[in-house]
């Protein structure tokens, strides 16, 4: 009996150690799931941008075009993603403003602000286009106020602007004082108790972002080095309790494959060299710029940096859905990412009629960002209607193998008829600042709102005097300055009468040659009259080349010259792209 009774109280003993374990057990922190809802370059395009998003073909259907983007459409696909992910942050990798059309751009961005705050914005990484209007502006639309600090008057539409219920961040920019310009990071918790996790959001821009914008606004700023910013952050983030951490960088690849692919086959790009410099701890990266649409597991490129990478494209098309499964004991244990199309209503472009299809969900407009859109639109409607002149055909801003467009050309034809009386001979634009195809209504009309969908910026044509040499050196940065590469160069549309040509396979600095003005040569010696917008010629897109330039003298607005061109020329045929020949030896 005694050694039964012992055996019974070992027994109970082990059954008494089990219930211990599996109580301990039932108090570990469970995994939070945590949903990213990521967008990019939306760049005010409050009204759909008539844009479609290619479907492949699939089990469900053949390839098919999607109408795409709507700031009243994405608000409701946004609310669809929140409405099953009950742990969610929306983010922004830059360039939500700037560069935008009429309905935004005319009220200094203000719509767009309105817009994202009642889309639910967490926070959005400063992209080079908020600063095109200068730093203090875009302190402004941070904090609010009607301080006229930009070109146009502020709070036209709404007497009280409060600025954006998000945050924008800007790790890398200091100013003057060495201080960041903005917040570098934020930190949203999810979850109570043992089961509440930390995600933690760090957000920049480019490093070269001075070279992309005027420079008069970004005076007195640093842009630090990315990578070496994010590095920094990571041991601040993780003592101030972030479980995970995401990179919102308006920086970016290149991608050729279908917006729904999952792959980093073939991604390319400035990001590239960023991405492989940063912190093993990084589990998201958000980025931007280049209006491409990818998915890539970087670990599939650097076993050793786990984090996905994604864009979603630009204009409000699309949106990246990232799910994150995050253990307060051990990180991140998984993350995933799908791409939605933000379909909307049809339209009619220059290849046809669009149709909304079924085989995507179709978002029915948030009324509240719908109201918004509707009573700006029709603050701008008197000016956007304004018929300014008529085009035998569309105007597009793809360029030619040689580097050309028909739009960019017939921009500089504009800009060199509105400074002749002041002795251009020649007129550049950049290929940058050509923002949107020139398609004239069944009629031929175009109006106003078009034209400055072309030309959002507000820059100003400007003259300079250069010698034959000093221009040829400004053509040879297209391909060698700063990021302008072979590789991914930065081409300059010509006004009629002047042509060149160029072969890629010569040394640096010797690509450029048979420079002529009306077929006369140009010399090293001859001077010529140029007109460029400002901000080519303060250095923008890395033309460091200008400042060779003298006698400097002020010109039109570029949209204005752009409405007196087509004003002269009613019926304007879209000039031929014969200005510049690409004479480099086949492979």
């Amino acid at each position: 009996m005694r050694k039964l009774g012992l055996m019974l109280c070992g027994a109970l003993a082990l059954a008494g150690c089990a219930t211990t374990a599996d109580r301990s057990a039932s108090r570990a922190p469970a995994p939070v799931e945590v949903t990213l809802i990521a967008l990019n370059d939306f760049h005010g395009n409050l009204e759909a941008p008539r844009r479609a998003i290619t479907a492949p073909a699939d089990a469900n259907g053949p390839e098919v075009q999607v109408p795409a983007g709507g700031a009243a459409h994405l608000a409701a696909a946004i609310q669809a993603i929140r409405a099953r992910s009950p742990n969610s942050l929306t983010v922004a990798a830059g360039d939500l403003v700037g560069a935008s059309p009429l309905i935004s751009s005319l009220f200094l961005d203000e719509p767009t602000i309105h817009a994202m705050n009642l889309m639910g914005l967490d926070f959005n990484a400063v992209g080079n286009h908020e600063f095109d209007r200068g730093s203090a502006e875009l302190l402004r639309l941070d904090r609010g106020g009607c301080e006229r600090l930009a070109t146009r008057d502020p709070c036209v539409v709404d007497r009280e602007f409060g600025g954006a219920d998000f945050a924008f961040l800007a790790a890398n920019v200091l100013n003057a004082d060495r201080n960041p310009l903005l917040p570098a990071y934020g930190i949203r918790r999810f979850g109570t108790g043992r089961n509440q996790v930390a995600i933690g959001v760090i957000g920049m821009t480019l490093k070269e972002t001075p070279t992309l914008v005027t420079p008069e606004g970004v005076a007195g700023l640093t842009f630090e080095d990315e990578a070496e910013t994010v590095n920094a952050l990571v041991p601040r983030l993780k003592a101030e309790g972030a479980d995970a951490i995401v990179l919102l960088i308006h920086q970016g690849l290149t991608f050729e494959g279908p917006y729904s692919a999952k792959t980093c086959d073939g991604v390319d790009g400035d990001l590239m060299q960023i991405l492989r410099r940063l912190s093993p701890e990084v589990d998201i990266v958000v980025s931007g710029h280049t209006h491409q649409t990818y998915n890539c597991d970087f670990s599939t490129i650097d076993p050793a940096r786990r984090f996905l990478v994604t864009s979603a494209g630009s204009a409000g098309t699309l949106l990246t859905e990232i799910k994150l499964t995050v253990d307060p004991a051990r990180g991140v244990t998984a993350r995933s990412a799908d791409m939605h199309i933000v379909q909307g209503d049809g339209y009619r472009g220059s290849r046809g009629q669009i149709e909304p299809t079924d085989r995507f969900p179709r978002y029915t407009p948030e009324p509240r960002v719908a109201a918004l859109v509707e009573r700006y639109r029709v603050a701008a409607q008197p000016l956007a209607e304004r018929v300014v002149g008529s085009l035998a055909g569309p105007a597009v801003r793809q360029s030619t193998p040689s580097g050309e467009s028909v739009l960019g050309n017939m921009i500089a034809d504009g800009q060199l008829a509105a400074t002749r009386a002041n002795g251009a001979q020649i007129a550049f634009v950049n290929n940058g600042g050509v923002r949107a195809d020139l398609v004239p209504a069944a009629n031929g009309n175009v109006t106003y709102g078009q034209i400055y969908a072309v030309q959002p910026f507000g820059n100003v044509i400007a003259l300079r005097s250069l010698t034959g040499a000093q221009l040829k050196a400004v053509l040879e940065q297209q391909w060698n300055s700063g990021t302008n590469t072979v590789e991914r160069p930065q081409m300059l549309h010509p006004s009629a009468g002047f042509t060149y040509s160029y072969d890629l396979s010569r040394p640096a600095g010797q690509r450029v040659f048979d420079m002529r003005l009306n077929g006369a040569p140009i010399t090293d010696e001859t001077v010529i009259r140029i007109a460029a917008p400002t901000f080519l010629l303060s250095g923008g897109d890395n033309f460091t080349a200008w400042a060779a330039g003298t006698d400097p003298l002020g010109g039109p607005m570029d949209v204005d010259a752009l409405e007196a061109w087509l004003r002269a020329n009613p019926r304007l045929t879209p000039p031929a792209t014969d200005r510049i020949r690409n004479l480099t030896p086949a492979p």
